[in-house]
């Protein structure tokens, strides 16, 4: 890859929670991007790729890309040497109506379709592919039977089905795809970066990205009463967009590199991490949830006794040492991502209001 002034990346989901940092953060290190939007007349969703333009004269090109349409990516993708395939829709089970509909088709034959488009532009060298943790494993009772318990980037997600867990299983499949194009080819190399769930700051007040929906349901009230016994492997959004730009940049990087702190956060632990900045809000839990309650009213708010069996209660650890020593990452503290993506969700709540 050559110096940032000559050189141009794509990036698919410009205008996404992660697509939107990652395109900044390329912009800021000087260089050229062909960004994708499914709809380029959408201002919700694009104002800020063009504010973006305007800081930055002549770095940024808008190309419109839809997932599910063959030949979409093949303008976008036009002289660049680095392919970030970021699209794909993140949702939170009660988000989703249809689970092959609205999640494993725009995953996998929007992956095939971008494969294809890199195909046909043979300046592409390297394809950094946006999967997740949920590619590693299914639910978190499947990382118990891990080797000492910790999740790392040997493992493959086997027990993800289109009804049990699309997302994860989504995810599994297109990153398999990715990978089993580039083992049939040599000019390209496939860099896979896998994070936790994703919080932070939010540059696109529009975004529908799962992990936003998650935590405001938490800001919200929705577990006022106390906090169900769930925990999450997180990830800083400018993180994430960091690991992206290092495995393009490091041509020594290779396979999938889990993004996540070491120690997962409960929804208890992120009310206490709230509370320490606004005491006061009323909305935010106090107290953990014992279990029981869980099991019994779980499923009237979407959750099924399976999910409930797979996730209540359990933790585990995360090696991220890969991300680390090879990509060169040093993780911001997880007080640090929850107190600005709070402060991200009430500025966002005001400018509607």
């Amino acid at each position: 890859m050559g110096g940032p002034g000559e050189t141009t990346l794509a990036v698919t989901g410009g205008s996404g929670f992660v697509g939107s940092h990652l395109v900044r953060r390329l912009l800021e290190r000087g260089y050229r991007v062909h960004a994708t939007v499914r709809s380029a007349a959408d201002a919700a969703k694009v104002r800020p790729l063009w504010e973006m333009q305007e800081a930055f004269p002549g770095q940024l090109t808008l190309f419109e890309a839809d997932l599910l349409k063959d030949g979409s990516f093949d303008e976008a993708f036009g002289g660049c040497a680095v392919v970030f395939h970021v699209a794909s829709p993140f949702l939170m089970p009660e988000q989703i109506g249809d689970g092959r509909r609205d999640v494993v088709d725009p995953a996998l034959l929007g992956t095939r379709n971008v494969l294809a488009g890199i195909e046909r532009n043979p300046q592409v060298r390297t394809l950094v592919f946006t999967s997740t943790v949920g590619a590693v494993f299914g639910d978190y009772a499947d990382v118990l039977s891990m080797e000492g318990q910790v999740l790392s980037e040997r493992y493959v997600n086997t027990t993800s089905t289109v009804e049990n867990n699309p997302y994860h299983y989504a995810k599994t499949v297109a990153e398999r795809a990715a990978r089993d194009a580039e083992a049939a080819q040599d000019r390209w190399r496939m860099v896979s970066v896998n994070p936790g769930l994703i919080l932070g700051p939010s540059l696109t007040p529009a975004s529908e990205s799962g992990s936003l929906f998650l935590l405001d349901e938490l800001f919200k009230g929705c577990f006022c009463y106390g906090a169900p016994d769930f925990s999450f492997t997180t990830a800083d959004v400018r993180d994430v967009a960091e690991a992206h730009i290092a495995a393009a940049e490091n041509s020594e990087a290779k396979g999938r590199y889990i993004v996540a702190a070491e120690t997962m956060t409960s929804f208890h632990e992120m009310a206490r991490i709230i509370r320490t900045r606004h005491p006061y809000d009323p909305r935010l839990p106090r107290t953990a949830l014992p279990h029981w309650p869980v099991r019994i009213l779980g499923p009237a708010f979407g959750l099924t006794q399976d999910y409930i069996r797979g996730h209540l209660g359990i933790r585990f650890r995360v090696d991220n040492s890969r991300s680390i020593h090879e990509l060169g990452l040093s993780y911001r503290p997880v007080e640090e991502t929850l107190l600005d993506h709070y402060a991200s969700w009430r500025a966002r709540r005001r400018r509607r209001g």
